[in-house]
């Protein structure tokens, strides 16, 4: 018995699709898709795959199509099918998105595809947001145009356009502020865009979506943290694209920036303002995004959207405890000094953390006078990385 998976966009079925769809003895596609097709075979919804074509196949009861919007392939059912162990025969049409890009009359090789479905937290696809110029969100319930400009808003101002009856005769088109888009009613949008208006391009690059990771991390910036102990720190903090980092008394922005070359969303809070302007240009020279907050912690950790880890780089044990009472997958303290070590452990582990210490030390290689080679070691910096329990 074959299966056929079929894409439809809302134009006519070519006719080997239409004449897969004749010969079908079961047809499975959702509610949207069925009630705009004319068909004789029974049908199911796609919430019954696959066990629906197993018992199909079990009774041997001629050929099924699966339907699908725009390219199965792309989110679509062809991967659950394929790890069913069925391989399906499969004829897609436009995808959504690239018919969102071309009614936004906008180029797409550089975006971010994000399709939230099966309950993904809407704060990874925002914080997805963040950290990329360009990002497509196929709209899912709870993860629409309203919901992500409410949890982007105020600390990440974007563009939206939002995409609505892209396979109806008329597609809906619309660019809206952030404010707009939280009061506006919506029917059943189908993409939001989601666009930094500030974003320049660079140069054309060569793999579609994100792109490669730096060529190099634990950047000789020059300033503040030794770049070996800063490796040690975001190999803890474990940056990643869908996370939100916090770098609280972050200084001149080394780990922010780091975090932010990663893929990561990024807020810094530093409260002296020379400090600022160094992170300002650094961000600006590695070409990153990262949201500055200047402000005194604990009080300026309050309004910002929750941390999947945070790095401490200044601060005591108030501001230690208010970042772990957000409750961070992850939390990372540098100290100075030994002695407040067994503070900071005790806190981090009545917080509800695994917390352990490490002191770094890193000597480098030095050329002498005399053409000789030494070491000049450099100040010993106590960390500790603390896991939520």
């Amino acid at each position: 018995m074959t299966i056929t998976v079929i894409g439809w966009d809302g134009s006519e079925l070519p006719d080997k699709a239409a004449n897969r769809l004749r010969a079908a003895t079961l047809v499975v596609g959702p509610d949207a898709v069925l009630g705009e097709l004319t068909l004789s075979a029974p049908t199911a919804l796609p919430e019954a795959l696959p066990d629906v074509l197993d018992d199909h196949l079990e009774h041997g009861d001629g050929p099924a199509v699966v339907l699908a919007e725009g390219d199965p392939g792309l989110f679509g059912p062809v991967g659950a099918l394929r790890a069913h162990g069925l391989k399906p025969e499969v004829l897609p049409a436009v995808p959504l998105v690239s018919r969102a890009f071309a009614g936004a009359g906008l180029h797409w090789e550089d975006a971010l595809v994000l399709a939230p479905a099966g309950g993904y937290q809407l704060s990874r696809v925002a914080n997805a947001c963040r950290a990329h110029p360009k990002v497509a969100v196929v709209c899912t319930p709870g993860i629409g145009p309203a919901e992500l400009a409410r949890e982007l808003a105020p600390t990440t101002p974007r563009s939206l356009i939002v995409c609505e009856d892209l396979h109806g005769p008329d597609p809906r088109i619309t660019h809206s502020r952030m404010g707009e888009a939280t009061t506006r009613p919506w029917k059943d949008p189908d993409v939001v865009l989601v666009l930094d208006p500030l974003h320049r391009p660079a140069e054309r690059g060569w793999v579609a979506g994100a792109q490669p990771g730096p060529r190099e991390w634990a950047l000789p910036f020059g300033t503040g943290i030794a770049p070996e102990v800063r490796a040690f720190i975001l190999a803890k903090l474990g940056p990643r694209l869908g996370d939100l980092i916090w770098d609280v008394g972050a200084g001149a922005g080394e780990i922010a920036v780091e975090c932010a070359r990663l893929g990561a969303a990024v807020v810094a809070v530093e409260r002296d303002e020379a400090a600022c302007a160094r992170l300002r240009a650094n961000v600006l020279e590695h070409g990153v995004k990262v949201a500055l907050t200047r402000g005194q912690a604990p009080p300026a950790l309050e309004p910002l959207p929750a941390p999947d880890a945070v790095f401490v780089g200044g601060g005591g044990p108030d501001v230690i405890g208010a970042c772990a009472a957000r409750g961070p997958r992850t939390l990372v303290c540098a100290l100075k000094t030994v002695e407040r070590l067994p503070a900071v452990l005790d806190l981090l582990r009545e917080h509800g953390y695994r917390a352990e210490g490490s002191q770094i030390q890193a000597s480098r290689l030095t050329v002498q006078a005399d053409g000789s080679h030494g070491l000049h070691a450099v100040d010993p910096v106590f960390v500790v990385h603390a896991n939520a329990l």
